[in-house]
């Protein structure tokens, strides 16, 4: 008897051991737009998310700690995200972080994140000031913003001119989705343009795009030097075809990373020369984690979405925002136990402690196509690089050598812009001792 009651409290220690190892998930929601009129940029976006869960579990976990994820469907819509964040943030255990995937969504849930205490990571989008740590303690647009990618999209036409200076007297229109995230795009260039004495018009297309005559109709009586483009979806491919009704040159126009995507360009008569200046990544349809994806999810059939979109744009993308998502965890656990689940409070840390150099992307696969990132307390971004890519009618071709935000331009812009935030919501910035906790 005294025989099967040891081994039944064996059985019942190595069942409850089992448990708890099968209870070292980290959960990460992810708030997706598979459905509606931004559907073909959603959906490469996200297949690229969950494609780096399946390749974390597949190596290992987060030092042991399993992905755990959860879709919920916005199409691209304002309440449907915060709907989505309400719906998602307390299962499993708590949500370690939200990834928006939209400047509208961000903008109603940053509150909503710092008062819940948990970080909302907007790499390369969102609302540019949170770059400012010391005020935005739980937003993170980590490696870039909507203002670091409208710099460096100028820096990029200059480079075309032959410097800034060559800037002087030029007509510029600006052709923007008119949304938050279209909208972020003026204050930069208006900056901009009063430094180096261009003439800069503004041009706003309603949601979601396809209706852009007039538009096109001031361009034509304008005739622009270079027309920038600020599109996402349906509008992106939309300009190109008025560009070239209108005999606008496409070697004349320059986009943004949601105005760079396969789906932009592919099939669209007359779009060979068009460039557009991405935030990290770009394309990366030869870089290891690419192979390794392809041999360890879609050679077993395990792949989310088509074999031929892996390396895409914004599929690459989605790839590294997933990355950061996790990383930020990684670097958690070197402080608060490695192997161990992170809180979203512990996770915090992580992201705006990231140390990710080139040896540590290089290890990841990917430090053909995206550069160092470093964070901390005040400086929730960290550097920003882009690449332009003109299209050739096949592919997305490198056009430029890295572009780097220049921050002594824009932050006195985030600063000023943070300070008005938590004048307008009555916030205290954060001490030095808040820093180390």
């Amino acid at each position: 008897m005294k025989i099967k009651q040891l081994a039944l409290a064996a059985l019942l220690t190595s069942v409850g051991a089992s448990a708890l190892a099968q209870a070292k998930e980290q959960f990460f929601p992810l708030l997706s737009f598979r459905t509606g009129a931004y559907a073909p940029s959603g959906v490469p976006w996200a297949n690229g998310f969950v494609d780096y869960f399946k390749l974390v579990n597949e190596r290992g976990g987060i030092n042991g700690v399993k992905v755990l994820w959860e879709e919920c469907e916005t199409g691209y819509a304002t309440d449907r995200g915060v709907e989505c964040y309400e719906r998602l943030k307390s299962k499993h255990g708590g949500a370690t972080v939200f990834q928006t995937m939209s400047t509208g969504i961000t903008f109603a849930l940053t509150a909503r994140g710092a008062a819940d205490n948990i970080p909302i990571l907007t790499p390369g989008y969102g609302l540019s000031e949170s770059a400012d740590g010391e005020v935005f303690k739980w937003s993170f647009p980590l490696a870039g913003s909507h203002w670091t990618s409208a710099d460096t999209q100028l820096q990029y036409v200059a480079s075309k001119l032959g410097g800034l200076e060559k800037l002087k007297g030029k007509k510029i229109t600006l052709l923007y989705h008119d949304s938050p995230y279209g909208k972020e795009a003026i204050s930069v260039l208006t900056k901009r343009s009063k430094i180096h004495d261009f003439e800069l018009a503004i041009i706003p297309v309603t949601h979601p795009g396809v209706d852009q005559k007039s538009a096109w109709l001031q361009i034509r009586q304008s005739r622009p030097d270079f027309v920038l483009l600020w599109g996402w979806g349906i509008m992106n491919s939309t300009a190109l075809k008025e560009a070239q009704a209108t005999g606008y040159p496409r070697t004349q126009m320059i986009g943004v990373w949601p105005s760079g995507s396969e789906s932009d360009v592919k099939g669209v008569s007359g779009a060979e020369g068009y460039s557009a200046v991405l935030m990290l990544p770009g394309p990366g349809s030869d870089s290891a984690i690419v192979k390794e994806i392809l041999t360890k999810l879609h050679d077993k059939a395990q792949g989310s979405g088509p074999r031929a979109e892996v390396g895409e744009a914004l599929y690459m993308r989605g790839l590294m925002n997933a990355m950061f998502a996790v990383e930020g965890v990684r670097r958690a656990q070197e402080r608060f136990g490695n192997g161990q689940v992170m809180s979203a409070t512990q996770a915090r840390w992580g992201y705006e402690n990231l140390s990710l150099d080139q040896k540590k992307i290089d290890a990841l696969g990917i430090g053909d196509i995206m550069r160092p990132v470093f964070t901390s307390c005040k400086d929730h971004m960290g550097p920003s690089a882009a690449r332009a890519y003109t299209w050739t009618g096949t592919k997305w071709q490198l056009s430029s050598g890295w572009l780097q935000a220049d921050m002594s331009l824009l932050s006195p812009m985030v600063k000023a812009a943070a300070d008005k935030y938590a004048e307008d919501k009555k916030l205290d910035r954060r001490l030095e001792a808040d820093c180390q906790s």
